[in-house]
């Protein structure tokens, strides 16, 4: 079995976690057959002493059927 790998942003004012989802999400509708996800970076902005803009890069791995 052959496994490609894409790598994404994930955003959201909610939280890494959220910003994750929606990254997988999102490469769902193009992807098919995602079986696994890597964070291999988190950053956020900050205003007024609060996070913000949470930004998660991600690498999302799936089984390669001639996709």
């Amino acid at each position: 079995m052959h496994v490609k790998i894409v790598e994404l942003l994930g955003e959201s004012d909610i939280s890494w976690k959220d910003a994750v989802q929606r990254a997988v999400k999102e490469a769902s509708r193009e992807i098919p057959n995602i079986t696994g996800v890597e964070i291999y970076n988190l950053t956020a902005g900050v205003e007024n002493g609060r996070l913000t803009e949470f930004k998660a890069n991600v690498k999302v791995a799936c089984a390669d059927d001639g996709f």
